[in-house]
């Protein structure tokens, strides 16, 4: 039996993992989808201080809590900082770091580094309707790339209807590496979602570096043919993908 942390991207929750954690358990293995604090369901934790320190310690309490570890880490969008930070705070707990859509953010680096102008957007939605620091969830279609890539009924409308505001200090506050050589000792896989429509494209490539990373050994990377949201698109080939890094399931007593 192996064990999953699942954690989700900007404006989403542990929601956007329901397609896929059925699928894991039922392979024999235990799985973790928490909201991160302020999201999801727990939206009403939401204050101008919750960055990304605040979803690392939570998820750290977690850890300890459950005295989890040999964890499966997997990162979607936003959250690829967040198990950064994770799999750098616990190295010696985390089997393999699987990135989902996203990029490797480096020692002193935010997300605004790496997404200037989508942070910049941010902003401006920000301190148009958010009091400065409430960053409203994108519920709108973005052309031919849906909402995240979810361009279908009935998920495009469950999708808009389920994203929830994020801090913008969330955006802002940069990563601090703790134990960068621990770190760089952890296997890492990306899982890479090659359509969305042309609109997700080009913000991809207005990036300062390329998604996924250039130099990334082809063992190591995994390509699915879906938009950015692709545990909701494609949840049953996600799984799968998933799988292949578990152990065995134990052989029941």
């Amino acid at each position: 039996m192996s064990t999953y942390l699942l954690v989700h991207g900007a404006f989403h929750g542990g929601w956007a993992w329901q397609r896929v954690t059925p699928l894991l358990t039922a392979a024999g293995h235990r799985v973790f989808a928490p909201s991160l604090a302020g999201m999801g369901e727990r939206a009403g934790e939401l204050t101008p201080d919750v960055g990304l320190d605040t979803h690392v310690d939570d998820l750290a309490e977690l850890i300890l809590a459950e005295d989890l570890r040999e964890l499966i880490l997997v990162g979607h969008s936003y959250a690829g900082i967040v198990v950064t930070a994770l799999a750098d705070r616990f190295p010696d707990r985390v089997a393999e770091l699987i990135y989902v859509d996203t990029f490797v953010p480096r020692d002193g680096e935010a997300v605004a580094d790496i997404m200037p102008e989508m942070v910049e957007a941010f902003t401006t939605a920000a301190a148009a309707v958010g009091h400065g620091w409430r960053v409203p969830p994108p519920t709108e279609p973005m052309g031919d790339s849906g909402i995240n890539g979810v361009t279908e009924e009935p998920d495009l409308s469950w999708v808009a209807s389920m994203l929830t505001a994020q801090s913008l200090k969330t955006f802002h506050q940069p990563l601090t590496l703790r134990n960068p050589d621990d770190l760089a000792l952890v296997p890492v896989t990306h899982i890479h979602c090659s359509e969305g429509g042309e609109a997700f494209k080009a913000m991809r490539a207005a990036m300062p570096r390329t998604l996924p990373p250039a130099d990334l050994p082809a063992e190591r990377l995994h390509i699915l043919p879906t938009g950015h949201d692709c545990m909701i698109t494609m949840p049953r080939e996600f799984a799968g993908l998933l799988l292949k890094f578990a152990a065995q399931p134990s052989p029941a007593s």
